[in-house]
């Protein structure tokens, strides 16, 4: 039905059918991303022999928690799980910091070299130093076995500087205006009146961040040896890994059995439930700044 005229509107059968095949489509698509974590759920609550047997699905069988029990307890993995937030917290932080400073002036085309230092930076999306150099760099810089090892690597992504100068790019230039008459200077004009008309592409930064720092492990794998800093999901991958590789598949014994199944399975669980529990907060956030962000010039 029309809103502005109250006329009902008839829809045609091929919009009808178009609506119909979109809504199957969209119910398989969430059913094939809902099943393996549902599946991951049901592992951690099972026991390991059901697991080994394959009798799990989406139901627990043999229902415990001793497993969750048991990695909690785990000083490293717990110990682990701290460096990822303090990883993840600090990350974020600095990131979102850097990334507004840069693609602040960006958005201006007014700024002096604004052409070359925008490519300049799209630059760096195809072009970088290589493994070895940035290793190499690091060391120099002495900050292998560092927490700052760990952060500035992925302090900055091109991608991300791109999506926030074209939101800022997009904000009235008559309120900045109006600021500027009234005495702001241009850090006060970012800070009290881009800033506060921006949550959206920043909450979306905060997420992607967010969920970067707490996934990643490959930092930790180059620039990380002392395994009191590893961050949780290279502790997790060095379990998996540990426990999948067996000189004698023979020699599985019952305590390798339930580090094969169930250890593994609450790990991923435990990891990946604080951005599920944040995400829901947020997610409209995200939506509305991916579509204002958009890249456009």
């Amino acid at each position: 039905m029309s809103e502005k005229t109250g006329v009902k509107v008839k829809e045609s059968s091929g919009y009808i059918v178009f609506k119909w095949f979109n809504t199957i489509i969209m119910i398989l698509v969430c059913a094939a991303t809902l099943y393996p974590f549902l599946y991951l759920v049901a592992q951690s609550f099972s026991s390991e022999e059901a697991i080994t047997l394959g009798k799990v699905n989406l139901i627990p069988i043999g229902f415990n928690i001793e497993t969750y029990k048991s990695v909690l307890a785990k000083g490293e993995f717990m110990h682990s799980y701290k460096n990822t937030l303090v990883y993840s917290v600090l990350g974020t932080i600095l990131s979102l910091v850097f990334s507004c400073c840069m693609a602040y002036p960006l958005s201006k085309k007014e700024l002096k070299g604004y052409k070359v230092l925008t490519k300049f930076v799209i630059f760096t999306m195809y072009f970088g130093g290589g493994l070895i150099p940035n290793y190499v760099l690091m060391m120099k810089l002495h900050l292998i076995n560092h927490t700052a090892g760990f952060i500035i690597p992925s302090l900055l992504s091109t991608y991300y500087i791109i999506l926030m100068k074209s939101f800022f790019a997009d904000c009235p230039h008559e309120l900045e205006e109006a600021g500027e008459l009234d005495g702001l200077s241009p850090i006060g004009i970012f800070v009290r009146i881009v800033l506060p008309l921006s949550m959206p592409i920043i909450a979306t930064m905060i997420l992607f961040n967010a969920v970067g720092y707490w996934n990643n492990w490959y930092n930790a794998f180059l620039y990380l040896d002392k395994k009191e800093m590893w961050p949780v999901a290279y502790y997790l991958k060095t379990v998996i890994s540990g426990a999948s590789t067996s000189a004698d598949p023979g020699e599985a014994t019952a305590e390798k059995m339930q580090i094969a199944a169930n250890i593994k399975s609450c790990s991923m669980v435990l990891m990946a439930l604080p951005i599920i529990c944040v995400y829901p907060f947020i997610s409209k956030y995200y939506v509305e700044g991916m579509m204002l962000g958009g890249v456009k010039e």
